[in-house]
């Protein structure tokens, strides 16, 4: 185990998903775990499977993708042994979601205050006036301004930052133990999302949240997460706390996401990009992935799939080039 961690609450251990008729791979060998109240942070470029990994998390793949192999454990439950309906009694009131675009997400025709009474009927069984009143509760946490006018509104009479605290709210109704937000402020301007940034750090001291917190941003994941996950063609490139990761990047593709990020301070210049794009599905190679990519290759790279290897007692890299030696010790993660 990386680090020193309580008992996880979730566990994920081998995961892997796949097309269902090509049986091409989207998710290889995703092992990592969550402490009660840590934040654990999951970036990558556009393609990376990043998505994907929330979906499969939840239960939720569409039809076209399978779980080939690997289990999900929440807080010692392991939920891919059991039948869909209990993965569907664990969604929304142990494990939530917070969806990436809560315009499409939320129901277009059903008022805000009606959909969060929805899953607090439903998840813990309230009355339709108790549920009512905690929804306005819920609709005050997140700071919606005016929630006893806000509860009545349908979803496109609110603005973007609004409406995605309404997806908030509908993620804790049922008082959660992780959730997994995937890319909740990508479509929202700065200051919105300073404030739903904010929303989530006091959420997580106040109800103790155990986060999965998926992003592009590198930026927003310096503000809010303990440890980052580094994803690239649908494995794990790196592991490791957020101040290592920025400090002491081990894995090439984090390296390069990291010089990628403009230079505000220095004299100006061209902007650093990763040449080529991440390989599309069905056209992953069995070893390294970003190889093709990587400005340090090496003869093994195209040959062999590298280990997530241990770096320190709290970093991980699926690279060669970090150890001196070719097979690294594999980490657990």
């Amino acid at each position: 185990m990386i680090g020193d961690m309580q008992q996880p609450i979730l566990t994920v251990r081998g995961l892997t998903t796949s097309l269902a008729r090509s049986r091409a791979t989207i998710l290889e060998d995703i092992s990592f775990s969550i402490a009660p109240g840590e934040v654990v942070g999951v970036v990558g470029e556009s393609g990376s499977g990043k998505s994907m990994l929330a979906l499969s998390i939840m239960g939720l793949l569409p039809n076209a993708v399978r779980r080939t192999a690997g289990n999900v454990m929440l807080d010692g439950d392991e939920l891919t042994g059991q039948s869909s309906d209990h993965w569907r009694e664990k969604r929304g009131r142990d494990l939530a979601m917070i969806f990436q675009e809560p315009m499409t997400a939320l129901n277009p025709v059903m008022r805000v205050g009606n959909q969060v009474v929805e899953v607090l009927r439903r998840r813990r069984g309230l009355p339709a006036y108790e549920a009512r009143k905690e929804a306005l509760s819920l609709l005050r946490l997140v700071e919606i301004p005016s929630p006893e006018k806000r509860i009545a509104a349908y979803p496109y009479e609110l603005s973007g930052g609004m409406r995605q605290r309404v997806m908030i709210a509908i993620a804790l109704a049922a008082d959660p133990k992780v959730l997994i937000a995937d890319e909740p402020t990508t479509a929202l301007d700065v200051t919105v999302q300073a404030q739903i940034l904010d929303l989530l750090r006091k959420l997580r001291r106040e109800r103790g949240l155990s986060l999965l917190f998926i992003t592009h941003d590198l930026g927003v994941i310096a503000e809010i997460a303990d440890r980052v996950m580094v994803l690239y063609a649908g494995r794990i490139a790196e592991i490791a706390p957020v101040r290592k990761i920025f400090d002491n990047p081990q894995h090439p593709y984090t390296q390069a996401l990291l010089a990628s990020i403009p230079d505000m301070k220095g004299p100006r210049g061209r902007l650093v990009t990763i040449e080529g794009s991440v390989p599309a599905i069905g056209q992953m190679i069995e070893a390294c992935r970003f190889s093709p990519r990587c400005p340090f290759r090496r003869d093994i790279c195209e040959r062999e799939r590298p280990l997530l290897g241990i770096v320190s007692d709290e970093q991980a890299a699926a690279c060669v080039r970090p150890f001196g030696y070719e097979q690294p010790r594999e980490a657990v993660v």
